[in-house]
């Protein structure tokens, strides 16, 4: 891409700042230039937040019907899904999906439960319950 056709879109998922893009000089060096962005990349990233924000609604009312445990909704709250909770604690994903059980996860060692909520940014206390959210889990 030439520095002059590099997006200068303005887009609202940066937060005014700016993001590094190698483009070619008149001279067909490569430079760092400052992009805002581009509609086509705010679209896509809207989307993905939005699917990620169902997930975790659904998440949470799986939780609250007793059919989850608390992991399962903070990995969908945290922006992960099962391969970067895996990736990000080093736990199989079989062993994860285990965890998921409300009755298997009851009984997890402080150990695991640690690794976990490093990976998830919470404590260990605030992993074991759910937080409360004004979600509607009647419609789920």
């Amino acid at each position: 891409m030439d520095i002059e056709n590099v997006p200068q879109d303005n887009i609202s998922t940066y937060g005014n700042n700016k993001k590094a893009i190698y483009a070619r000089d008149k001279s067909g060096k490569m430079r760092i230039v400052g992009s805002t962005g581009w509609t086509a990349e705010e679209i896509a990233t809207m989307q993905a937040v939005e699917l990620l924000e169902k997930n975790a609604k659904e998440a949470y009312c799986a939780v609250k019907r007793g059919e989850k445990s608390p992991l399962y909704y903070y990995m969908y709250a945290m922006r992960m899904d099962l391969q970067v909770l895996s990736e990000t604690t080093g736990f199989f994903k079989w062993r994860i999906k285990l965890d998921f059980n409300p009755k298997i996860f009851e009984k997890i060692s402080n150990k695991r439960l640690s690794i976990y909520a490093d990976a998830l940014g919470k404590t260990p206390e605030e992993l074991k319950k759910l937080e409360e959210r004004d979600y509607d889990c009647n419609n789920i």
